[in-house]
């Protein structure tokens, strides 16, 4: 079976809020293909399986910070969004095989950003280790431009007359 919903496609609909990656209720139920509203029923009747680090409810301020949905939001009086565990309990509290499926999908992309992420903290490691091994070979190569630059050591004078032997 081919990808329901493409991995970017989905990536695209994941939000850094309250330093949690989440997606939207309204991303989720077109995701599902379900309305937003039946959704949101779904959760208000299992609600006891999305405690706070699952799902939460957004201010009106953070919707406003997210300028490219706002205007589509503006009519809803709460948004919730969903932390990866609150999209993994979805597909439990709506029981079709679209959910499932588009459910696999979207916990490879949570996946799949993490590896990023993590691909992400591994290169500026290896970048600041550079840094450091650069600024030592840097400090050798400024130690020897000012020794070329510093005038040389005059030669021992020599002594005029006779060397007592």
């Amino acid at each position: 079976m081919g990808e329901l919903v493409p991995v970017a496609k989905i990536e695209n609909r994941i939000f850094q809020v309250r330093g949690r990656k989440v997606m939207l209720d309204r991303d989720l139920a077109e995701l599902y293909g379900v309305e937003t509203k039946v959704l949101n029923q779904a959760v208000k009747r299992n609600i006891t399986r999305f405690p706070s680090d699952f799902m939460f409810f957004l201010s009106r301020e953070e919707i406003m910070r997210m300028s490219q949905i706002v205007t589509s939001l503006k009519f809803h009086k709460s948004v919730a969004v969903f932390t990866e565990q609150g999209v993994s309990m979805l597909s439990s509290v709506l029981n079709s095989e679209r959910a499932i499926q588009v459910n696999i999908q979207i916990m490879r992309a949570f996946a799949n950003m993490r590896r990023i992420a993590l691909t992400y903290t591994a290169l500026k490691r290896k970048i600041d280790e550079m840094e450091k091994k650069y600024d030592s070979q840097f400090g050798a190569v400024f130690k020897a431009i000012r020794q070329l630059m510093a005038p040389p050591p005059e030669p021992p004078k020599r002594r005029i007359g006779f060397k007592a032997g």
